[in-house]
């Protein structure tokens, strides 16, 4: 193209400005216009016409970049919109400041409660050492932008002194290889969120629409971010609400399970169901294994297996629930639930569940345990009912011995429409309570005579238990466990038997006073004692003065040993005693070596137990020994004498 070198030479460069053509093809008119032989004063002009037209693409291309920037803000305000949780929004704002102000990396830190910035997201970083990290206040360049509340950059963050610099941040600065920075704080309002950060890795001049199209996109972060974390908690509590509704429609199918389950025992109880009946419904209500037991630990009813059972924790947890009035679970997951009425102790409910039992499961729980309780109090107040009847027949059987055989026979059967087999062994109790109110103690007595199928009255105080079973220590011992802890005071027992029919149940009525009394002699007020119990002074007390049953409680197992194997150990004991409790001397005695003597004193402590040389004990053993010995003497003495009569003394008969 021919340049020329007069005023259509601008028009050339008016044209070239409309084509919107590159700066080179302006220097090619200026080149053409020198080499042309151009005057100076065109040239001059020239050269004006080509600056000005290069001022005018600078300001046209400032403005391309402007209008790209606004059409990428509305882009960006578009995206975040869009709904987002704030990870994720954070990680669209970083990205998008990357692109449009051509960024090599971008980070946003969101301040903590301590002060410090905490670096969440970033793009374009190369280390592991940015996200996470956490710039301590007043360090660096973000917490003097948060302080101004406006952007501050710089072109050469680590060689910028006007800065105060962390070692730990500018480490991190120094793995990247960044130079030039820019930190735009990100608030809504007076509400301060955090720092936008924008990095080069080349020392950089931040032009002011640069720095402004940076704040505004961090405008837009505030404003996002804030929508974002109610977005969020919204959802949290619309989460929340949904989880509270389905608990609460949970809980009300459960409370009407719960419900029907505790009309379905109220209805086994008013029609007359026993423990088991009720305890297996409550059992399955609950989906859980329940056992009821009494005051003294002893099973009354049982639905299911419980297991293996820790019984101390099991019984510390008794007591408390019995002192908190309300149910306890113990480390193992047994529940212990109590059965009161009033502040009387009727028992308690254990019960181990299949799964976790939720409140309302407990509240069912308690109900059951008043259930049981009504239940029990009722079973008293039948028993209360029919005991006047009972305690009649109880009194005329005390006077029993004094009457003939046909009224003897007559409250047999009696006994027996009560559901009482007196042929049957039994044994019979005077308790004698050292304190507390009589009729809290005549009422439990008249429920647990009724219980255990027997008779309860009242002498001279006393209550009098007539109770079926062989065992009259055990028993009464039960009755002082049972009654000691209902009255706050101590109980003491007198017992006797066991004994069968009823003509003898007069006599073991006073042999059981007699042992009470012994007691009470003895200073053992709060104890219990039988004949048995009381050792040679049961033998005293005693009616019938049961030698025989003496020697074999005491020595028995010795003279069975004897009997069985043929040996000598009664002859050892008794050389060992006649010795005052010496080996040697009882060797010497025996003619055998004091090893022997020894071994067979060994044998029978296996046989008697450790507690057989003790005084008391020894006492108890010698008394044996010698009534034996004595029994032997006398019945030699009767078989000699019976073999020394004539013969026909032997068919003589005495007259009737």
């Amino acid at each position: 193209m021919t340049v020329p070198t007069d005023d259509t030479g601008l028009m050339a460069v008016l044209e070239l400005l409309s084509e919107q053509a590159p700066a080179s093809r302006f220097d090619q008119v200026l080149q053409r216009a020198r080499r042309d032989g151009a005057t100076d004063e065109e040239l001059i002009r020239l050269e004006r016409a080509v600056r000005l037209a290069r001022g005018v693409q600078a300001w046209q291309g400032q403005r391309r970049q402007r209008e790209d920037g606004l059409a990428d803000l509305v882009d960006t305000a578009t995206d975040l919109a869009s709904p987002h949780d704030v990870d994720s929004l954070l990680q669209v704002v970083t990205r998008k400041v990357k692109r449009l102000i051509n960024f090599d990396m971008t980070s946003i830190a969101l301040l903590e409660p301590e002060g410090g910035l905490r670096l969440y997201v970033s793009d374009g970083s190369t280390t592991a050492l940015v996200a996470g990290h956490t710039i301590p206040a007043p360090y660096g360049l973000g917490h003097p932008a948060l302080a101004a509340r406006a952007p501050l950059w710089t072109a050469d963050y680590l060689d910028d002194d006007t800065l105060t610099h962390d070692e730990s941040a500018d480490d991190v600065v120094r793995a990247e290889g960044l130079r030039a920075m820019l930190a735009v704080p990100i608030c809504n309002g007076e509400q301060t969120v955090g720092v936008l950060y924008g990095a080069a890795r080349s020392v950089r001049y931040f032009s002011p629409d640069e720095i402004g199209l940076v704040s505004s996109l961090a405008a837009l972060a505030a404003v996002a971010i804030e929508r974002a974390g109610s977005f969020e908690q919204a959802q949290g509590e619309v989460g929340r609400l949904e989880l509270d509704g389905f608990r609460t429609r949970t809980s009300l199918v459960r409370l009407r399970q719960l419900n029907e389950a505790h009309s379905h025992t109220l209805g086994l109880l008013l029609a007359g169901a026993d423990f088991t009946t009720v305890a297996k419904a409550a059992g399955d209500a609950l989906d859980s294994a329940l056992h009821l037991r009494d005051p003294a630990g002893r099973p009354l009813a049982a639905s299911g297996d419980l297991g293996e059972l820790d019984e101390s924790a099991v019984a510390e947890a008794a007591l408390d629930a019995h002192a908190q009035l309300r149910p306890v679970v113990t480390a193992g997951g047994v529940w212990v639930a109590p059965v009161t009425a009033g502040a009387e102790n009727l028992g308690v409910l254990v019960l181990r569940p299949t799964t976790a039992l939720v409140g309302e499961d407990e509240g069912l729980l308690r109900l059951t345990a008043q259930t049981f309780a009504i239940q029990l109090l009722l079973r008293r107040s039948t028993a209360v009912a029919e005991g006047l009847v009972r305690d009649d027949l109880f009194d005329e059987l005390l006077a029993a011995g004094s009457r003939s055989g046909h009224q003897t026979h007559y409250l047999v059967q009696r006994a027996r429409r009560l559901g009482i087999d007196l042929e049957a062994p039994h044994v019979l109790l005077v308790a004698r309570p050292e304190g507390g109110e009589q009729g809290r103690a005549v009422v439990w007595a008249s429920s647990y005579a009724h219980r255990m199928s027997g008779l309860k009255t009242v002498h001279s105080g006393n209550i009098v238990l007539l109770l079926p079973g062989s065992d009259a220590s055990a028993a009464a011992r039960a009755v002082a466990d049972q009654l000691s802890p209902l009255l706050g005071h101590p109980v003491s027992v007198g017992t006797a038997g066991p004994g069968r029919g009823a003509a003898g149940i007069g006599r073991m009525y006073k042999e059981a006073v007699r042992c009470l009394d012994a007691l009470t002699a003895l200073d053992g007020a709060g104890g219990t004692a039988s004949a048995k119990d009381l050792g040679f002074l049961g033998l005293l007390l005693s009616d019938d003065y049961d030698v025989d049953g003496y020697i074999r409680c005491t020595i028995g197992p010795v003279l069975d040993y004897d009997r069985d194997r043929l040996t000598d150990l009664t002859g050892t004991l008794e050389a060992y005693f006649a010795s005052g409790g010496s080996q040697a001397a009882a060797a010497d005695r025996l003619t055998v070596h004091p090893n022997t003597v020894s071994r067979r004193l060994d044998r029978v402590t296996d046989l008697l137990g450790d507690a057989w040389q003790q005084p008391g004990r020894t006492l108890e053993v010698q008394l044996a020994l010698r009534l034996h010995r004595s029994r032997e003497v006398l019945r030699r003495q009767r078989r000699a004498a019976t073999e020394a009569q004539p013969e026909a003394s032997s068919v003589e008969r005495p007259l009737p």
